[in-house]
């Protein structure tokens, strides 16, 4: 059996002191933001005891699907870096780019630079950072894609371009004939009306039409904020489940439920996988995180 966790939406805070020409941009949107309700909520240790918690379950693999920062500035991207180094090997960590790791214009170069030995894949070099990349751990592929690209102020969609999408058909294939457990991992959902359009994905229907053909069975989001299960198409139309999870750093009180994380039970070969998640939410004091639900995301073309 194989343990995957997965946070997303980290945002670490406190924001650091950040220049006023750094400020002179899309930055200072988010600035006020962060200032008038981020800062609110995404604050505290709820961080700290979630990755305290996490471990304490010893999973095999940690997914984190983006949005490590909030403003992309370098001082934070740094910060990100070293909260990485903290966590563990990053053969053992795998990170996608959200939004607001792309914030401004050049920004997501820098944070993949920084970031690469979590987001490259096994057989890239130093220099080879395209999304998607391969990661293969026993019978599990972990596919990481990129939506992060700098939006204009108050726009926080995504992009999934052809080039990737071609790319990434190719991995699904070449990682389903080798009979892998293929784990997607993603920072915008891409299903239709999982956001509203100034935050939604572009680019859907090309990722739809990727696993529709080369399947995948499992794919992991986050930008929402929300805790969710959702389907898409595979070949045969067997259902693919999609799963969002909250902001690993929300606390108690804000709008977006609290913070939470999943753990996955990957078990069997191909043609009889089973999928037990387990996700454990914040309780509502704010001092530990508890089990708040159990389900088993098994494809029912398999069952």
């Amino acid at each position: 059996m194989f343990t995957l966790a997965h946070i997303s939406d980290v945002h670490l805070g406190p924001l650091p002191d950040i220049s006023f020409g750094e400020l002179l941009s899309k930055r200072i949107t988010g600035y006020v933001n962060w200032q008038r309700n981020r800062r609110k909520h995404l604050f505290g240790n709820t961080l700290e005891l979630l990755v305290e918690d996490l471990y304490a379950r010893v999973p095999d693999h940690l997914a984190i699907t983006g949005d490590l920062v909030n403003l992309a500035a370098s001082i934070e991207i740094d910060a990100a870096a070293a909260w990485l180094r903290s966590l563990g090997k990053p053969h053992d960590i795998s990170v996608v780019p959200g939004n607001h790791d792309a914030y401004v214009p050049n920004a997501i170069d820098e944070a993949v630079f920084k970031w690469n030995s979590w987001m490259s894949g096994d057989e890239m070099g130093e220099g080879d950072r395209r999304f998607p990349f391969l990661r293969i751990r026993g019978k599990i592929a972990l596919i990481g894609l990129s939506t992060a690209t700098a939006t204009p102020p108050f726009m926080a969609s995504g992009y999934f371009g052809s080039n990737q999408a071609r790319r990434f058909a190719n991995i699904l294939k070449q990682t389903g004939d080798a009979g892998l457990f293929r784990v997607v991992m993603i920072h915008h959902p891409p299903i239709r009306g999982a956001t509203a359009n100034y935050k939604r994905m572009m680019g859907i229907r090309r990722f739809g039409a990727a696993v529709h053909i080369g399947g995948a069975e499992l794919v992991l989001h986050g930008h929402t904020h929300l805790n969710t299960v959702n389907w898409l198409r595979g070949p045969t139309d067997a259902p693919i489940p999609v799963v969002g999870i909250a902001s690993a750093s929300q606390g108690q009180g804000g709008r977006k439920p609290p913070a939470a994380y999943n753990l996955f039970h990957i078990d069997g070969e191909k043609g009889s996988w089973s999928i037990k998640r387990e996700r454990y939410q914040l309780t509502g004091d704010g001092s530990a995180f508890l089990l708040d639900e159990t389900s088993a995301l098994i494809n029912p073309a398999f069952a």
